[in-house]
């Protein structure tokens, strides 16, 4: 027997943040490879399956991507239905393409259900939309560090979220402003993204490495640039604008 794997986002944080499909999907499961940073709470929907810890940390003991792999395909051989439930969404920083990969050379069909990646949840948290209609057209998602341990920090969009970024906050705005980007450029920090004790803290480019206090051994993703800034508060005319259109969109 030969099931099929699903790979479901769970989320960035809170367990109700998983989508309705991927609940729905999450409980058809015989068996469950979860990350480490989703919610227990999701085990609720998928009670009488089997749940296995494939989480993977950063700069700690982690379980390696080779035994993931292996581990995914076995249990396709030996259960109907097995999910893969990723931290986020799968496409994100998930590996997916590597076991996707392994999936397809076992001959294993698969399938993709997306969820919240942490940088739509800091995002909604403070309020503060990643575009900005005619200054913030472009956004880029990317790891503060490579594979290799390089530091990955440039000026390619008007927005730029760096994820993983909390033990680097000070090289990394350093090596922004060797970028391009100016020293009073806003940044916005998120830790616990999506969780019920998200903290968020606001600051110019040139003093990011002061928010490492704050947010030290918690989850970060980092935004700069267009969607780090606040809303501004509306001009005193917005009011009566606002009525002059309701008037005009409700008017025979």
């Amino acid at each position: 027997m030969t099931g099929r794997v699903i790979f479901i986002g769970a989320g960035p944080g809170a367990a109700d943040l998983i989508t309705v499909r991927g609940a729905q999907r999450l409980a058809q499961a015989d068996v469950v490879l979860f990350d480490a940073l989703t919610d227990p709470a999701l085990r609720e929907f998928a009670p009488r399956a089997r749940w296995v810890d494939v989480g993977k940390r950063g700069f700690c003991a982690s379980t390696g991507q080779a035994a993931i792999d292996a581990l995914l395909v076995r249990m396709a051989q030996q259960h109907a239905v097995v999910v893969r439930l990723k931290g986020g969404d799968p496409s994100i920083f998930g590996r997916l393409e590597e076991e996707l990969l392994a999936l397809a050379a076992a001959g294993i069909d698969s399938e993709v259900v997306p969820g919240v990646t942490a940088a739509i949840a800091a995002a909604a948290h403070t309020k503060r939309p990643l575009t900005r209609r005619g200054k913030g057209r472009s956004v880029s998602l990317t790891t503060a560090m490579s594979h290799l341990g390089e530091l990955g920090a440039g000026h390619h969009a008007d927005t730029e979220v760096f994820y993983m970024a909390g033990r680097q906050l000070g090289q990394l705005g350093r090596a922004l402003q060797a970028a391009g980007w100016p020293q009073d450029t806003p940044v916005n920090v998120v830790s616990r993204a999506g969780w019920p004790d998200c903290v968020a803290s606001d600051h110019a480019l040139h003093e990011l490495g002061a928010a490492g206090v704050l947010h030290a051994g918690r989850p970060t993703v980092v935004t700069v640039g267009a969607g780090a800034r606040a809303v501004a508060k509306p001009p005193k005319t917005f009011n009566h604008d606002l009525a002059q259109a309701e008037h005009r969109a409700i008017a025979p």
